[in-house]
């Protein structure tokens, strides 16, 4: 496709060429001079909007990601567990552990494990291979307990039936079993026996199991896979059963491995017993982590309102944005706002910890309101510190959130859209003028070659009668 303002181009060019031999005229440099001149003033307005578009762009940009920069060291600070309780467990092969929800647990505490929690394993009998085929029919798998050699079915937990098509194969049925998605896995292990599918429950004594077939008349050989604690088909491998601990001496059972609120607001991942050599679980004072927390946020604070208050002050780059103001009283009212409604003890507000506005929208940390808040409050404190609903991350997220969110038009983020639009539209003007200016100049280069022909035409002509003039006075002399 041929570009139409190159081929203008082109052909203006070689006008230019042709013109102003005969006047002596520049016309090429005039043409180009007038269509300059026609638009001057208009892109010169639409340069001065751009750059100054430009300027509120990158300073409202600026501060949005320092905003974004202290959210997430804030939210990563807080989610990592370094200014909370975190718990620990002396002998770490007995178990994990990990807070639960806000709560802030204090003290130590002794943990046992008699038992851990295990599922029920079973096997069937050997086959030559997982290739042999085991009949058709329909096997179902009913719940409840496994113990002294009998079944104590749950009612409440419903039976799975699972289908078994003709030609199905030991392989075949272990998938089938998995499909069924009952809580319950299987698959062929090739021992020295030879292919036996095993089958493993879920932890918890409530979910031992027992396997029962129909067999198709046609195809007999599925109820080989059958098994009860009575049967002589394959063997059990393990019982279902609970886990068991003693926490400060009192028994806890729990039919996983994972113990939730045995102590409370803590989550146990047990993994090893340890009969009668207790360990201990403690918590880590974090306070002093908190306090070196609170003086970094403040010192971030600053900073992110140092440029704040450098934008939007008389003749910066977004002094009449309503998004940097906005953002401007979410940050003054900070210190005041309460961030744990729910509290009880004095830690409710930032400004309980020590942190003040200055009249300049600055802040600045009190270290003596912080310690005395701390010995009166320690858990309301810390309370504060917690990656929930409430506190100092979910606060300060919610003004980030909101000053960054481009669908409440009086937000920071809403600001920076509407400039970008702005930007990409003179632009596009720009463009366009660029465009009509290198069409008028063509024309004025068109219209000056056919001055520039008359011009040539009439000095031709001229000479021609001086040349006549000049033979007849010859003639007469």
């Amino acid at each position: 496709m041929v570009d139409s303002t190159s081929s203008s181009t082109s052909a203006t060019s070689s006008l230019i060429s042709a013109i102003g031999g005969g006047s002596g005229i520049d016309f090429g440099a005039l043409a180009e001079n007038l269509a300059k001149a026609q638009f001057a003033a208009r892109k010169d307005q639409l340069a001065v909007k751009s750059d100054k578009l430009d300027a509120r762009i990158s300073a409202a940009s600026n501060i949005k990601s320092m905003l974004l920069n202290l959210d997430t060291s804030l939210g990563t600070l807080v989610r990592s567990g370094d200014l909370a309780r975190t718990p620990s467990i002396a002998n770490a092969s007995v178990a994990t552990a990990s807070l639960t929800g806000s709560a802030q647990p204090t003290g130590t505490f002794s943990l046992e494990v008699t038992q851990l929690a295990s599922g029920q394993r079973i096997a069937s009998q050997a086959y030559g291979a997982s290739t042999d085929t085991v009949g058709s029919g329909t096997l179902k798998l009913r719940f409840g307990t496994v113990a002294g050699g009998a079944f104590t079915e749950d009612t409440g937990h419903a039976a799975v039936d699972i289908t078994i098509a003709a030609g199905a194969t030991l392989a075949d049925v272990a998938s089938a079993i998995n499909g069924a998605n009952s809580g319950v896995t299987a698959y062929v292990a090739n021992t020295v026996n030879g292919a036996q599918l095993v089958l493993r429950g879920p932890e918890g004594a409530a979910n031992g199991f027992v396997l029962e077939a129909t067999e198709d008349a046609a195809d007999p050989g599925l109820s080989n896979l059958a098994w009860n604690p009575s049967s002589t088909n394959g063997q059990l491998l393990a019982t279902a059963q609970d886990a068991k601990l003693k926490i400060d001496g009192l028994d806890v059972t729990s039919s996983s491995n994972a113990v939730s609120e045995a102590i409370p607001g803590v989550k146990l991942m047990l993994g090893a017993t340890n009969v009668g050599a207790p360990t201990t679980v403690s918590f880590k004072d974090p306070t002093d982590v908190i306090q070196s927390a609170m003086s970094d946020f403040t010192s971030a604070l600053n900073e992110l309102m140092a440029e704040l208050n450098k934008a939007t002050s008389i003749g910066g780059d977004l002094a009449n944005d309503g998004g940097a103001r906005a953002l401007k009283r979410s940050l003054s009212e900070l210190a005041g706002t309460t961030i744990m409604p729910g509290a009880t003890g004095l830690a409710k507000t930032l400004s309980d910890l020590g942190l003040k506005t200055q009249r300049d929208g600055t802040f600045s940390l009190d270290a003596e309101r912080f310690k005395a808040t701390l010995a009166a409050d320690q858990d309301g404190v810390v309370a504060m510190f917690t990656n929930g609903i409430n506190g100092v991350y979910a606060t300060f997220d919610g003004i980030y959130r909101k000053a960054t969110s481009i669908s409440d038009p009086g937000s920071l983020g809403a600001s920076i859209s509407r400039m970008t639009t702005q930007l990409s539209d003179v632009k596009e003007t720009i463009s366009d003028l660029a465009t009509k200016q290198e069409e008028l100049r063509a024309r004025m280069v068109a219209r000056f070659a056919g001055t520039e022909t008359r011009i040539s035409q009439s000095k031709s002509t001229l000479s021609f009668l001086q040349g006549q003039i000049a033979i007849w006075n010859n003639s007469k002399n």
